[in-house]
């Protein structure tokens, strides 16, 4: 056994990782469109600004690239700003701007040991 495939994670978490990646890109297009319309009519540039952070992540998870880690945790802060900015401490109004970026942020932590050892 070589060293490379000794520090190789399995091919199951890679291809887990490309998903997550690809799926990350597919969102970020969709997220992007809606964000270049919605600043068009005048709106937040949330959603664009957002989108980049997703496309970013999912092009260095594809790459296997730990920085995809980094990327996307910025993109969540920003998020959680965002959120808190546009309806405060509510908790009910907090939970449909917030599930699903922190539920991509856990898929995205759980990526981290096929990402460390590619690094």
């Amino acid at each position: 056994m070589t060293t490379t495939e000794a520090s190789s994670p399995p091919a199951s978490r890679n291809i887990g990782v490309l998903i997550l990646g690809w799926i990350c890109v597919l969102f970020g297009l969709v997220i992007l469109a809606g964000g270049i319309w919605l600043i068009a009519l005048g709106g937040s540039w949330y959603y664009a600004l957002a989108a980049i952070g997703l496309l970013a992540t999912g092009l260095m998870l594809n790459r296997h690239r730990i920085e995809a880690v980094w990327i996307y945790l910025l993109t969540w802060v920003g998020t959680l700003a965002w959120a808190w900015w546009e309806v405060g401490a509510d908790w009910w109004a907090q939970v449909p701007r917030l599930v699903a970026p922190t539920v991509i942020l856990v898929l995205i932590l759980i990526c981290i040991p096929a990402l460390k050892k590619r690094a």
